[in-house]
């Protein structure tokens, strides 16, 4: 059994979790999970049977192999590079924190220094393989494209304007790195494709508040010496509307391919 921690418990870590114990990640236990105040938990403590922990040496204590972190980049920016830095590697979902050079340096030295390794899962996206590998050669441009509904990505009366206008209005567009730190609960996505491919300085963002979507929608345009790539997804969101369904998936799936003899993808 391969003993997992999670670094926070919303909707992905919910959902994970449902995954694991129904054996979709094939033997993985998880052994515990970190969050704000471990009193709120005592039924899923209760249910699961593992112990929900308020500080990071509390969750290395546990021993885990893995932490997979889902808790957004205040948590990463304070918990990532010390698990890192204790050689466990880490699944990490909230890629965006990375767009901070200063968490970036960070995270880097911590990992090089105790050998823990982060790894990023397709999350809500597609085609992360073809873009690294693409990006092997020259990749000439790479344009995100985030549609969302209002009250995703925005609060309280001009969600209700666009809405009402029924037409889509930008939000932004300018580089990958800038759209991360000014969305950083919606586009962890567009960092994992930036991050995957020619950078966060160099990877083209938009984000648009669309009143005709019900679903959280990606497009990725991609053109180099290797061709054209053209992905959209459509995810259905989760509990949190913010998150699709296929987030907690991904982190499932990574899970599973460490125990898989042939392993296709990634």
């Amino acid at each position: 059994m391969r003993r997992v921690a999670l670094l926070g418990y919303g909707a992905i870590g919910r959902a994970a979790c449902e995954f694991v114990e129904a054996g979709a990640a094939g033997p993985v236990e998880i052994v515990g999970a970190l969050v704000r105040d471990p009193s709120r938990y005592a039924a899923e403590r209760e249910r699961h049977g593992f112990p929900f922990v308020h500080d990071v040496e509390a969750l290395l204590g546990l021993d885990p192999e893995l932490v997979v972190e889902a808790a957004g980049h205040d948590a990463f920016r304070q918990h990532v590079p010390v698990i890192l830095e204790a050689g466990v590697d880490v699944l990490s979902l909230s890629v965006g924190a990375l767009a901070d050079p200063e968490t970036m340096a960070r995270t880097a030295a911590a990992a090089a220094h105790g050998g823990g390794r982060l790894r990023v899962p397709s999350g809500a996206i597609a085609a992360l393989d073809a873009i690294s590998a693409a990006a092997v050669g020259h990749v000439d441009r790479v344009v995100h494209t985030v549609r969302k509904p209002p009250a995703t990505l925005i609060e309280g009366p001009r969600a209700a304007e666009i809405v009402a206008a029924g037409e889509p209005v930008e939000l932004y567009a300018g580089t990958a790195r800038e759209a991360a730190l000014r969305f950083p609960a919606n586009v962890n996505v567009i960092a994992a494709v930036s991050l995957a491919g020619i950078g966060l300085d160099r990877t083209e963002a938009r984000i648009l508040a669309d009143p005709a979507v019900t679903r959280n929608v990606h497009e990725v345009a991609v053109e180099g010496d290797f061709g054209r790539l053209f992905v959209r997804i459509e995810n259905e969101p989760s509990e949190n509307p913010k998150t699709g369904r296929i987030v907690a998936m991904s982190v499932v799936r990574a899970l599973r391919a460490h125990g898989e003899s042939i392993v296709v993808g990634g």
